[in-house]
């Protein structure tokens, strides 16, 4: 990898008070030094990259013209946020990014002052800017609030609620419109970025609002007529009338990498003391770097990568991961059901459905970053007799809730939630984390709940959860790899509600749900070595419990553990409710439920997290001795 380039702009810039320091002439090579800064960051530490590097001189002009942190600078999703972090005094601590105490891959309130929301999670930014620039009001303040969004955030009906609002408010409001897969319109070179110049000046503003007036006095059928002929011709030039129906005073596109046309016009925009305004901004995700330009869906999220090539440090996969496993046995399940379909809120790739959509592209559905119109959308298909899955993020899924409760789980609609990054995910941290699924979705009446301890049991699931129409459905897998055991060419359809025993012992009792089964046997064989008879078993269902099990399970021994990765309210609850219930606890069983803590895990590498949380085999073993009254080592084994 080779040495870092001088940087002697960038150098210059701890704080945005010192960007403003600048000549606007030397802007030009301050971006140029970040978006190498950037790089050279990310390659080290992996990351988000093409979005930021889409951003950089958006960023550079932001902070040029605003008064940061007074002014407040919201990005949405936050993951285009690192050229930002570098410029605020983040600089030093860049090359932490997703790491163990280190900054967070997104925007941050506890980071800095310069991030005055918090961000993991798309579509939320003119809400919050909204509820900013009213605050402000009632305050009696006069700084700006901006709101940069973008990168597919505007496909998200949350984006168009907060719009409408702010329409109707006429709240001072600026939205930045980041389009950087041209989505909407092309920048149309320099007579674009005259009309944007001219159309967001105050003399504009000011003539524009004095014939407003004077139309006002005119009988009611002109002035209609004259509002609509203004906005069909400056719709005619640059487009926006969508923007312009919602309330906002539209300006744009313009070319979003070119500080000669982004500096006068946000000038314009912070000196026009309008309403909301929206500046539709052109960018190219991954500009300035061949291989980000060339490939922006495999550059939007990158593991370190050698900043020549562009070639990508993963390591060698002993198994395949979760996610193409669910797709291929997906795929199989569609292969001999024409009534399979698959949904999808944009993330295909994410969540395998790219594979399926490949296999069966007229029975694959990607309707953006909807996730509540994804859950009523598959709602539908199952009252039409398909058999719709809902490939969702546990942690997106969350956005959904009103629908999976309102729209499938009331009617009890047969859709099937394939739940992936379920449990902790590493470097993406909390806000990424599907850590409430079993607890959000466990408390539904007549929900099946799912989670395999092995690739090869989500195979099973798959089939099963295919089979299954007389309700609700949902499996749930964690984010990478499988433990490397062999696959069955086609799932077998479970019992349901029936978990396993695979391995019978007298004393201590460890009923695992989930893929901490790998952890829990190996703290079976740790009990072992202190003499500790285990028996360990795989619930496979959270709902509806195995009722027969754990009851034998409570009956034959001392003490019973259950073990999930997932919050507190889960199925270790469900399973302690259901033992009070049959008196089991007055005949002096010992249970502990083992769970997540109840806090927020920040972003690590995922053993450090799992070990945090007290789920690791050490953890498990030390719980069970702990219940039985025993001494507890230190170390267990080395």
């Amino acid at each position: 990898m080779p040495l870092p380039t001088a940087k002697p702009a960038l150098d210059s810039v701890r704080t945005p008070a010192d960007l403003r320091r600048l000549p606007e002439d030397r802007l030009r090579q301050l971006a140029d030094e970040l978006r190498q800064e950037t790089i050279e960051a990310v390659s080290v530490t992996g990351g988000h990259l093409g979005a930021g590097l889409g951003v950089v001189e958006l960023t550079v002009a932001l902070h040029y013209v605003f008064d940061t942190p007074d002014d407040r600078l919201i990005w949405d999703v936050g993951h285009q946020c690192y050229p930002h972090k570098i410029l605020t005094d983040r600089r030093d601590r860049i090359r932490t990014l997703r790491r163990g105490g280190g900054l967070s891959g997104f925007t941050n309130r506890a980071e800095s002052d310069y991030d005055p929301f918090g961000a993991g999670h798309s579509s939320t930014s003119i809400s919050a800017g909204l509820g900013m620039a009213v605050a402000r009001d009632l305050k009696g303040g006069d700084n700006h609030v901006v709101c940069v969004i973008g990168d597919g955030a505007m496909s998200a009906g949350m984006a168009y609620e907060a719009m409408n609002n702010a329409g109707a408010l006429g709240s001072r409001l600026i939205v930045i419109l980041n389009d950087n897969d041209m989505s909407i319109a092309p920048p149309t070179g320099a007579m674009s970025a005259y009309l944007a110049r001219l159309a967001s000046s105050r003399t504009y503003l000011s003539l524009r609002d004095i014939g407003r007036g004077l139309v006002r006095k005119l009988p009611k059928f002109v002035e209609r007529g004259a509002a609509k002929a203004e906005e069909y011709a400056r719709g005619l030039a640059m487009g926006g009338t969508l923007f312009e129906e919602l309330g906002f005073y539209y300006v744009g596109p313009i070319d979003g990498h070119n500080l000669d046309h982004l500096l006068p016009v946000l000038k314009n925009v912070r000196d026009a003391g309008h309403g909301p305004i929206l500046v539709h901004v052109v960018t190219q995700k991954g500009k300035g770097y061949g291989p980000a330009e060339e490939s922006d869906d495999k550059y939007h999220g990158v593991s370190a990568f050698d900043v020549v090539s562009g070639a990508q440090a993963k390591p060698k996969a002993n198994a395949p991961t979760y996610t193409r496993v669910f797709a291929e046995a997906l795929i199989r399940e569609a292969e001999a059901d024409e009534r399979v379909v698959a949904v999808t809120a944009a993330m295909p790739g994410g969540t395998g459905l790219d594979l399926f959509g490949r296999a069966f592209p007229a029975r694959t559905f990607d309707v953006g970053i909807a996730e509540q119109h994804a859950v009523t959308f598959a709602a539908g298909l199952a009252t039409e007799g398909l058999k719709p899955f809902c490939a969702i993020y546990s942690t997106f899924l969350q956005r959904a809730y009103d629908q999976v409760v309102h729209d499938v789980a009331i009617q009890r609609l047969p859709v099937r939630f394939a739940l992936d990054r379920a449990g902790l995910v590493g470097a993406d941290g909390a806000t990424h984390a599907g850590a409430y699924d079993l607890a959000y979705l466990g408390c539904l009446p007549d929900f099946v709940l799912m989670a395999p301890a092995d690739e090869a049991e989500l195979v099973h699931m798959v089939a099963t959860a295919a089979a299954y129409d007389e309700g609700p459905s949902a499996f749930r897998y964690p984010r990478g790899e499988g433990v490397g055991v062999e696959l069955p060419t086609r799932g077998e359809v479970l019992p349901i509600g029936r978990g396993r025993v695979l391995r019978e012992g007298a004393t201590v009792a460890l009923l695992s749900l989930g893929t901490r089964l790998a952890a829990v046997r190996e703290a079976a064989e740790e009990l072992g070595l202190r003499g500790v008879s285990a028996t360990v078993a795989d619930a496979r269902f959270a709902k509806p419990l195995d009722r027969e099990l754990i009851l034998r399970l409570a009956r034959a021994h001392e003490v019973l553990l259950t073990v999930e990765e997932g919050s507190s309210g889960g199925f270790g609850a469900a399973v302690l409710q259901l033992l009070a219930g049959e008196g089991a606890l007055d005949r002096g069983l010992k249970i502990r439920t083992l769970a997540l803590p109840d806090r927020f895990i920040e972003h690590d590498k995922p053993e450090v997290q799992v070990a945090e949380a007290g789920l690791d085999a050490r953890a498990i073993a030390a719980a069970a001795l702990a219940a039985l009254g025993r001494e507890v080592r230190p170390a267990l084994r080395a």
